[in-house]
């Protein structure tokens, strides 16, 4: 059983990390808060009684050895993850514990991926970076759609969101991930491979499940779903959709950060994922919808935890969501977090 073992949670205080912290807690688990501002993760744990705040600097190994120590697993939610991924991998591969991050960083996932398959595995460790809903959502959704199939003709994502209000942490790794892409300022994964260009994003027309039904969506508005999705799946093609909407208000310098409207403190913004995926000439498809893209974020990452601390995985190394765990169950697991249509 997974009910009362410590989690740690870097980047504890954070939007995102603060939905995570309170997952754990509902789940059983003890959250260890950890973070860089020790001030902020002093208030935060003086909200939480019995909750141990370790603070933690990315550029201090003794620091996250002593975060980490005592943890069944570690949960990154503090981006840049440029920054943060590698420091705190290294840290969870030596004290031998899984590691789950959040990251949307297209760039950071695959520095991930290169840099840490083999010494993961090596440890019989396992990692498993972009498990929310940019990256993680998609790909289990993608896996759940192949069956038993490990390869593709096309892979499409489309995010039906009703707004996109962005984090300061979202701003930021965005403009880490822009200032990264020396090659030029779009990119997508076409021929098999990431491809980086100066080509206008062209507007399309996608058919969402109802109620969204027929709306204006940017096209190759890539998304971490092109890291996941090939890491595991054979396919030359994925491509990634944004509603007009959303993409205008998260380009738009003067658009808030989200606001809880519930007593969970969520937003009131929703969404609706849609993936087609194509191969030999047929056609299958996969949705999952809900509300607040950062709150479900957490309940997917303290699943993968809760399914790698309990022996319900599938190998070690550095995996995403689809490869590590049973798609299928995993997405009907969260059933209270998710409306899924297979």
């Amino acid at each position: 059983m997974s009910s009362g073992q410590r989690v740690a949670v870097f980047g504890a205080y954070g939007h995102t990390g603060r939905f995570v912290v309170a997952e754990l807690v509902e789940r059983g688990f003890v959250p260890v808060l950890s973070g860089r501002d020790a001030e902020k993760l002093r208030e935060f744990a003086a909200s939480l009684p019995g909750v141990e705040a370790r603070p933690a600097s990315v550029d201090d190994p003794a620091s996250l050895d002593r975060a980490l120590a005592g943890a069944a697993a570690v949960i990154n939610a503090a981006g840049p993850f440029a920054s943060t991924a590698a420091p705190v991998i290294e840290a969870a591969l030596r004290a031998g514990i899984p590691y789950v991050d959040v990251a949307a960083e297209i760039e950071a996932n695959v520095d991930t991926f290169e840099r840490f398959a083999e010494p993961a595995r090596a440890a019989g460790t396992a990692v498993v970076p972009a498990m929310a809903f940019f990256g993680g959502l998609g790909d289990l959704l993608v896996s759940a759609a192949l069956g038993d199939r490990t390869e593709a003709d096309e892979v499409h994502v489309a995010y039906g969101l009703s707004g996109w209000q962005p984090t300061a942490g979202s701003r930021a790794s965005g403009a880490v991930s822009r200032q990264r892409r020396t090659h030029g300022r779009q990119v997508r994964y076409t021929k098999g491979r990431l491809e980086y260009g100066d080509e206008a994003q062209p507007t399309l027309k996608w058919s969402f499940p109802e109620p969204l039904g027929v709306r204006d969506v940017i096209g190759d508005f890539t998304m971490a779903d092109v890291v996941t999705v090939p890491s595991h799946v054979a396919v030359p093609e994925v491509r990634t959709y944004m509603a007009v909407e959303a993409a205008r208000e998260v380009a738009a310098a003067g658009t808030p950060a989200p606001a809880a409207a519930d007593e969970r403190g969520r937003s009131a913004e929703t969404f609706l994922v849609d993936v087609v995926v194509r191969s030999g000439g047929e056609e299958r498809r996969a949705g999952a919808s809900g509300r607040d893209i950062y709150a479900v974020s957490a309940p997917l990452a303290v699943e993968a935890v809760d399914r790698l601390v309990t022996g319900r995985s599938r190998t070690v190394g550095v995996a995403s969501a689809g490869a590590m765990f049973d798609a299928p169950d995993f997405l009907r697991a969260l059933s209270a977090h998710l409306a899924v249509e297979l």
